[in-house]
Parts: structure tokens; sequence; C-alpha cells
């Protein structure tokens, strides 16, 4: 994996006086191009690298540079080990081990006998997330193509072949990015819409996206644009409120009613956390969903108008 190459690089790096671009694409069994985006990203972490050119050519670490184990407290080692073991939990692959014997290494101490880290962070997919994690780690990590029928957030179903480029969790859900060989570009799955899913025999060469061209192609989609809410709660919910938005600015009103502004990633998941209140909560804002709180209601409405 990525991480797990950057780390073998950069420790390269400190051990020897030049390496060759080539020799680290046989080592590692990837691309020159990918060779060159792991140099830029080390560099960009705040390692000083320098390019030489020509057949002896290769890069280096400036003169001087060292990496002192002093430059890293025992709990700051800590913290680094409970991350690891944070993504152990969410891939569950022996490269996140082998990292972490290298990190330990560094520290000159076992895993087990650093000092605690006061956070424990637990990436773990979803119980039935986690066959699709597996499958997918496996077809990105042998570039390998999957099939797989995708339901969009209109219900609809579509069948798709992808060329799986990475996996990455936002907002405490699991996403799949990768080139949908049906629309012809780069594409964010979400793991729990993705049905029958299959690993094709098909390979594939990586294109040369960026971790930019990513971000940017999950940031423009609709459904995850940021959209800011006031909300107005009853005195009954109160408690429930406090839990649910209490990194929110939440204000006290006269008789137990509370103000919210909260931040969501999306229309549907506001909509969504205001319907789950009921009659208990009232949106104020923004207009889109004020009105689509009405349209539901009353669709609700009518389908329960023949109820008794």
């Amino acid at each position: 994996m990525k991480l797990d190459r950057l780390l073998a690089i950069t420790m390269l790096l400190l051990s020897q006086s030049r390496v060759n671009a080539s020799e680290l694409s046989r080592r590692f069994e990837v691309s020159l191009r990918t060779i060159y985006r792991d140099m830029e990203a080390i560099n960009q972490a705040g390692v000083p690298i320098v390019s030489f050119p020509g057949t002896d050519g290769g890069y280096e670490l400036m003169p001087g540079y060292r990496i002192e184990k002093q430059m890293l407290t025992l709990e700051e080692f800590g913290s680094i080990i409970a991350a690891l073991r944070g993504m152990r939990s969410a891939a569950g692959v022996e490269e996140i081990d082998r990292l972490l014997e290298r990190i330990s290494a560094l520290a000159g101490r076992r895993p087990d006998s650093l000092p605690e880290s006061p956070l424990d962070l637990d990436h773990s997919p979803l119980p039935r997330d986690r066959p699709r994690m597996a499958a997918l780690h496996g077809a990105i990590r042998e570039q390998r193509l999957v099939s797989f029928s995708y339901l969009n957030s209109q219900g609809q179903e579509t069948e798709r072949t992808a060329e799986p480029m990475g996996l990455f969790m936002k907002n405490a859900v699991w996403y799949l990015y990768g080139y949908c060989l049906l629309r012809s570009g780069l594409r964010v799955f979400r793991l729990s819409r993705m049905l029958r899913l299959e690993r094709l025999e098909r390979g594939f060469a990586r294109r040369p996206y960026t971790l930019q061209d990513i971000e940017r192609q999950f940031m423009d989609r609709t459904d995850f644009r940021r959209i800011e809410a006031e909300l107005i709660f009853r005195p009954e919910v109160r408690t429930r409120v406090r839990d649910e938005f209490g990194y929110e600015p939440v204000e006290d009103l006269e008789g137990g009613f509370s103000r919210v502004a909260a931040g969501f990633s999306s229309l549907e998941k506001a909509l969504q956390t205001v319907l789950s209140y009921g009659s208990r909560v009232e949106a104020k804002s923004p207009p889109e969903l004020v009105e689509r709180v009405r349209t539901e209601l009353l669709d609700a409405a009518r389908l329960y108008a023949g109820t008794k």
C-alpha cells in the first residue's frame, strides 16, 4: 500500500547515499510515474529530497538532513501506533502490521510497551461492508477490474465496471474511488450501495490521477456539498439534541426550546435528520431544506390519509 511504500522509500533515503527511480520501480513493482509521485509526496511532507539527472542520477536527501528518534517523544510514537491500529481495524491487511513494526523499530520499543494514546481510533467498516472492503483492497493491490451493480440516491440501479484506485472514509462512511468504464471518468462509490461485487481477472494500468483530482471529484458531487441549516427543537428532545449536535452551536431558548446552527454533508443527510425528529423539530433554513421537508411530510400524510 502507498503509506508502507512511502515509509520504505524514506528509510532507504536515510540509509543510502542515492537511490535510483528505476531501481525503486522494480523493487516495489510500480511504474516510474508512481515513484515520481511518491518522491513529490515525500518532499511535500517536509523531507528535503534533491534529484540528480543523467545515467548516474537519482534521489538523495539534502546534505545534513537526518531523522532522529528524539524528534518524536514516546507519547507521540504511541499516537502514531494508535492511528495505524485504527487503519488496521478498517483494512485488516498485513501491510499495516509491517508498518507498525517499522515505526516501533524507529522508536526502539515494542508497540505494546509504548505509552498508551488517549485516542482510540476505530475505523472498522460495518459488518456488511467488510467482505466488500477485503475484495476491493485485493483488487486495488493487484490492479484488477471490478464489476458491480450500483444503487444511486434515487434508487436506480446500473451495472458498472471500474478500475479501483483507493478506499477512503468520510463522515463515518466508506467509499471507493476509481475510473468508471460506463461513465468514462473518475467516480466515487459508496460501499453500502455496491451490490453483487465481483473481482475480475482482467487487469488495468492505473491512470495518472492525483489525490487532488480525487478530492475535487468528491467535493463537486452535489450530494456531498455541505449545507448550513437552522433548526428549532422542542424541549422533550433536548438531551438527544445535545448528544447529536454537541459540537455545533446550540442556543437555549425560552420554554426549553433549542436553536441549532448545524452543518450537514448533504441536503439528503439534513432531510433524514430532520424527519427523524418528527414534529419535535422545525427547519427554518435553508429554503431548499424547508421545501423538501414539507414535500416529504405531505407525501406521508397522503400515504396514511385512508388509515385509522
